[in-house]
């Protein structure tokens, strides 16, 4: 009898003789002389049978405990190697910047920006983009008196939408998200929404959420692993349709911006990377067309937005959690701030509300698995030959969590961040926007935005469990990073 295969069959087959090949091809390969080790792994996975895909860090962190703080992973056909704790990281991204400032080849983020943009770019493109980017958003008041005058602003906004729900149970999530959109609408398209209520903000909110929580789901891992399954189902379809329609709304908007453009009147972002297109419309060699401005765009929305918001609702959950520390920084504010309009300047007379700040960035742990670098040539590292194009994985959650750094690690501590007279300091191993060449270019947007959303809402209320609920925790949703999951809390306006 002849055997009939569909086409669905030979797929199938197809697919895993691939697999297989792969798989083989690196099992038997002979890891480089001098390379870091690991623990044993399989044919075909690898290390997968030792990592809970949901949470990869914390496979890795107990690896690291007893593979010490550089070892090798084998994700599949995918092979890394693991840099853990502060010493580690700090001498690979500052002390050999250079060396590792490149990107590996990540299937989910190379189908997303396709090489184009900032933090997913290889080569030159990333760095005439992050030097354009980094001028501009300097040109629009980044760091200054003009940026912050929109934050305080829209907090403003934010506490009379918050208002409205006091004394009843609310989930803050919402409200933070289109405040923070706000800002970043403000520096790149020129304008902020007036609606807290917006469909367009709304929608882009909710793209860009999905994005990065799908981005950390065991499906996307698995793609980024084996790429043939780009032929199959999975939340990698779904990632590159919501970027679809975000690319649609931003090609809409800067398309709006160019039809009305003034050269001596540029209202953000967009319209100075027009003008520059403008300048360089003869250079068949720039960097300034349409692929990166879509990505960089995106990237701002995205980054400018969901690590922030995270931050900031952890902040809040970490003062329903501890209410002694949330009684210690309402002292603070009113006797330092008292009802005035709270500033910037004022966190180096706050010591202990910047230090509440701080842990919170470091306990939230919001990127623990920071994104990938490779190295850029050979280097002999700590013992160890890595060569050009290693990829690389600077573990942040073991930075911010390591104990040589901070005494209470596994705890939130503000004291971490108080000298013994009470005052500020700074730990280097505070490194929540990564750090070297690829730290992330809304450092200081985001310190900014932090401190002054918090201490407006620690100014006007103060946040409780709900009835019933006594035993408050919060734990970390599923994602390319961690923001709480959603919790509802009772507000109660301060007198």
């Amino acid at each position: 009898m002849d055997l009939v295969y569909s086409p669905s069959v030979c797929l199938l087959l197809l697919t895993a003789v691939l697999i297989l090949l792969y798989a083989l091809r690196d099992w038997i390969r002979r890891p480089a002389k001098n390379f870091p080790s690991g623990p044993p792994s399989l044919p075909l996975i690898g290390h997968l049978h030792m990592i809970n895909l949901k949470r990869p860090s914390d496979a890795l962190m107990k690896m690291s405990r007893k593979h010490g703080n550089i070892f090798r992973v084998q994700m599949g056909t995918v092979e890394m190697v693991v840099l853990s704790g502060y010493d580690a990281v700090k001498e690979a991204l500052i002390d050999n910047a250079e060396v590792f400032s490149e990107r590996p080849f990540v299937p989910v983020f190379e189908d997303m920006h396709q090489g184009y943009g900032i933090p997913f770019a290889r080569g030159d493109n990333w760095k005439e983009m992050r030097r354009f980017t980094l001028s501009t958003f300097r040109d629009f008041g980044m760091g200054k008196r003009t940026i912050e005058d929109k934050i305080i602003e829209e907090c403003g906004f934010l506490i009379k939408e918050v208002e409205v729900y006091k004394d009843e149970p609310v989930e803050l999530k919402e409200f933070i998200s289109v405040a923070v959109g706000n800002i970043i609408s403000s520096i790149v398209l020129g304008h902020r929404f007036d609606n807290y209520q917006h469909p367009t903000l709304l929608r882009v909110l909710h793209l860009v959420h999905e994005n990065f929580r799908l981005l950390g789901s065991p499906s996307v891992i698995l793609y980024n692993i084996f790429p043939i399954l780009r032929f199959f189902p999975g939340d990698h379809k779904r990632i590159m349709k919501n970027l679809e329609e975000l690319h649609s709304f931003l090609r809409e908007t800067f398309m709006k911006h160019l039809k009305v453009l003034e050269r001596d009147d540029q209202r953000g972002y967009i319209d100075a990377f027009l003008v520059r297109q403008l300048e360089e419309k003869g250079n068949p060699k720039s960097y300034f067309h349409e692929k990166n401005l879509i990505s960089i765009l995106a990237t701002l929305f995205a980054a400018g937005t969901d690590t922030t918001i995270a931050s900031i609702r952890w902040a809040i959950s970490f003062m329903v959690k501890n209410p002694l520390i949330q009684k210690r920084v309402h002292e603070e504010i009113d006797r330092v701030i008292g009802s005035s309009q709270p500033q910037f300047h004022h966190r180096k007379s706050m010591p202990y509300t910047n230090a509440v700040v701080h842990e919170t960035q470091r306990v939230a742990n919001v990127v623990p698995m920071n994104l990938p670098h490779a190295t850029t040539r050979d280097i002999n590292f700590k013992g160890y030959h890595l060569p050009k194009g290693t990829y690389v994985v600077p573990l942040l959650e073991s930075v911010l969590f390591d104990k040589t750094q901070f005494e209470r690690a596994e705890e939130f501590y503000p004291e971490h961040f108080l000298d013994s007279d009470g005052k500020f300091v700074m730990k280097p191993a505070f490194l929540p926007f990564s750090t070297g060449k690829r730290i992330c270019i809304g450092e200081t947007l985001a310190k900014m935005e932090l401190f002054l959303f918090f201490t407006s809402l620690m100014q006007k209320f103060s946040f409780h469990p709900t009835p019933g609920d006594p035993n408050f925790d919060v734990k970390p949703a599923i994602g390319l990073t961690s923001p709480p999951l959603p919790r509802k809390l009772c507000i109660v306006p301060r007198s």
